[in-house]
């Protein structure tokens, strides 16, 4: 276990204790602080919370998560899982292969993917103009809408392939029973499904957060964060503090910032579940 062990504490824990320490540091790529780093305890926390434009990529990051992965890769993936199991094989092969390949696509090249399809006169306009609908430029108008629906587009895969497994394990004769005793469709599904599944739907809610709070390349690749701050996200924003302003110190503690709300998120998710930790 020795090399295991050796591996994780040169590449997990020790980047977690540096990642801390320098959230309270002015650590920086340029000037004399790059050279002469020094604790500044919570004043990077002091200044972030003061920024307006923090506050506003916080909220900007709560919308695309809920409207991307809470609702749209959640509640898409189960349907499409609810669909698979109830269909033939032909009808799973074709869509399982369809929606794997938005999965296994490189969130680079799903972002050049969406930019061709909404951008001023691209496929999504071409569609519309068959039905005479004026041309509408998507990333500038709805910018927002644009990136949930390429994250959905990408992402759901995960989801379905989550709840074929979980349904693949709900009993038959349960189901059975409820039908017998006159459950509906709807009935069998929110009160016999869901509750046997309910484990796999936290822990796919988790997981999904998890992803979507980090996600950078599709949201840069596809607007930069813009029009303005639009789509400015608190990745977008972290890496424009760190990376573009040089001020690694303040970009760290950002990162913080999104553990926090990854861990509340997941503390949610099993409490409205009641799932026992």
């Amino acid at each position: 276990m020795l090399p295991s062990w050796v591996l994780l504490l040169v590449f997990f824990f020790v980047p977690i204790l540096l990642t801390f320490y320098f959230a309270f540091t002015n650590l920086s790529l340029t000037g004399a602080s790059s050279a002469a780093t020094q604790f500044v305890g919570f004043r990077n926390f002091a200044s972030m919370f003061a920024d307006p434009t923090f506050r506003i990529s916080v909220l900007k990051t709560i919308i695309f998560l809920i409207f991307s992965a809470v609702i749209g890769q959640q509640v898409l993936g189960l349907l499409l899982a609810i669909l698979m199991n109830e269909r033939n094989r032909v009808f799973r092969s074709v869509i399982g292969v369809l929606v794997l390949a938005g999965w296994v696509t490189p969130e680079i090249v799903v972002a050049f993917i969406f930019f061709a399809f909404f951008s001023n006169n691209g496929t999504f306009d071409m569609i519309l103009g068959w039905f005479h609908i004026k041309a509408i430029a998507w990333l500038y108008t709805f910018p927002m809408v644009s990136v949930v629906v390429a994250n959905i587009w990408h992402g759901t895969a995960f989801s379905m392939l989550v709840y074929q497994a979980a349904l693949g394990d709900v009993p038959k004769e349960i189901l059975e029973s409820a039908e017998i005793d006159g459950a509906g469709r709807f009935q069998r599904l929110f009160r016999v499904t869901l509750p046997v599944i309910k484990g796999s739907i936290a822990t796919n809610m988790v997981l999904i957060t998890l992803q979507t709070l980090g996600l950078f390349t599709l949201i840069y690749s596809l607007t930069g964060g813009g029009p303005g701050n639009k789509t400015e996200t608190l990745p977008i924003y972290m890496y424009q503090q760190a990376f573009s302003d040089y001020q690694l110190g303040y970009g760290t503690a950002i990162s913080l910032i999104l553990l926090v709300i990854g861990i509340i998120a997941s503390f949610v998710y099993m409490r409205m579940l009641k799932i026992e930790m």
